[in-house]
């Protein structure tokens, strides 16, 4: 994937050229960038692409950290419906 796919509005770019900009501040420029990607545009390989351009020479970088966290895989969300959601469970048990 080019550069240009992988940073279509220069977000990231920008990001490492702020001096001093914070990891609460990264984390914001990481949310506008996942929403400034084209359709079907596989962000994992995105975040690799930046993480090998940016992150190799800025390893203690705020959005390097965001980045790196940005590959880590999440939790799978576990949906209770119906009863199970609305009683409080004893030991695990959704019996009630």
């Amino acid at each position: 994937m080019e550069l240009s796919l992988a940073d279509p509005k220069g977000l990231i770019r920008e990001s490492y050229a702020i001096e001093g900009i914070s990891a609460p501040e990264c984390r914001s420029i990481f949310f506008d960038w996942a929403l400034s990607l084209a359709g079907g545009t596989d962000e994992r390989e995105a975040i690799r692409v930046l993480l090998a351009h940016y992150g190799a020479e800025a390893a203690g970088h705020p959005m390097t950290r965001v980045l790196t966290d940005g590959l880590a895989p999440s939790a799978t969300p576990r949906r209770r419906g119906g009863r199970g959601a609305r009683v409080e469970t004893r030991d695990g048990d959704d019996t009630g």
